[in-house]
């Protein structure tokens, strides 16, 4: 009698620990599903209406800067994350459109800012402001910030080329340490070129007899240079950025110079057939978990005014390097908690 009695208290020990397991099964595979659902970086990435984006990362957090649509402001974009998906908007004292005024500025607002970090640890930032490019330098990434030129002149003046556009500057650091500068536009939505010079080390300097016209197929503006095994991937946006044409393309060379060979499967990121994702281009390239990460603008609204939106999606390769098509996705899952 003890012996069925002990025997049925197993049994019913059994019995309860496997619904006690079978529970927690079901709760940490709903937990997952959850989590799976919470986990991903939405598109658009930071509510409101920003363009032509920036990233560094800095101490664990990601600050991007941007134009404020529309067609710029006073002042650039700034926000901060630790996550990146609870964005805080900051304000930097620098550029400004009243700062940045000289006599051959035009009327343009604020525009297309490149931040990275230098060899020597500070930040160096490249903007556009009244068509044309000026350098800044700051120790942190929020500032304070300052004209790198110290008698506060533009970087690259906007009557340099005059038959071009002087504007979306964009610096690039060789696994040698040499930077260079990429920039170039067209006007009146036609004739785009793509120049480029070699940075002096302390980075807001140059030999102005070194700058070279280096426009690759189907150019037009916002040059972003990409290398991988030893191959230089020019990117860059085609077509009028207003519309469904604005596209991004790229071309490979093997030098910063080219010569430059549109790339295979280019354009890479153009409008969906749906037109969610509606003229996406003028972007910038990140990694994260040995992932490559494209963060680019497309329009959310132009009856009215040019309005865009930041959107990303993951950026990858095919066995012979070519850059494959983008397909966007919406978002990416969350590459800091997955």
């Amino acid at each position: 009698m003890k012996s069925i009695r002990v025997l049925q208290f197993l049994s019913m020990s059994i019995f309860l620990l496997t619904v006690f397991s079978c529970k927690q099964k079901n709760k940490t595979e709903k937990s997952k599903s959850i989590h799976a659902e919470i986990a991903k970086i939405n598109n658009p990435i930071i509510k409101g209406t920003f363009a032509d984006p920036t990233i560094v990362k800095h101490e664990g957090k990601y600050y991007i800067y941007a134009t404020i649509d529309p067609w710029g402001g006073d002042e650039l974009a700034v926000f901060e994350s630790s996550d990146f998906i609870n964005w805080e908007q900051k304000h930097i004292n620098w550029p400004t459109k009243e700062a940045c005024t000289s006599s051959t500025s035009k009327e343009n607002m604020v525009w297309a800012p490149c931040v990275i970090k230098g060899k020597d640890g500070k930040f160096y930032m490249y903007v556009s402001v009244g068509s044309e490019v000026w350098a800044g330098v700051s120790e942190k990434p929020l500032g304070p910030w300052k004209n790198a030129k110290e008698d506060n002149t533009p970087f690259i003046k906007g009557d340099m080329f005059p038959e071009y556009h002087m504007i979306d500057a964009e610096a690039f650091i060789d696994d040698d340490g040499k930077a260079y500068l990429y920039w170039g536009s067209g006007l009146n939505w036609v004739n785009g070129h793509c120049f480029v010079v070699e940075l002096n080390d302390d980075m807001v300097s140059y030999d102005e007899s070194k700058i070279k016209d280096v426009t690759p197929p189907n150019f037009f503006e916002a040059p972003f240079m990409l290398k991988k095994n030893n191959k230089y991937y020019l990117m860059y946006s085609d077509g009028k950025c207003t519309n469904s044409t604005y596209k991004v393309r790229y071309s490979v060379g093997d030098t910063p110079y080219g010569p430059w060979k549109e790339g295979k499967n280019s354009p890479i990121l153009s409008t969906s057939k749906d037109s969610t994702t509606l003229g996406p281009g003028h972007h910038t390239v990140f990694k994260e978990n040995n992932q490559d990460y494209i963060l680019y603008h497309r329009i959310k609204d132009n009856k009215d005014a040019i309005l865009r939106e930041l959107a990303i999606d993951s950026l990858n390769f095919d066995s012979e390097e070519a850059i494959l098509k983008v397909k966007p996705q919406g978002g990416v899952s969350d590459f800091l908690n997955n």
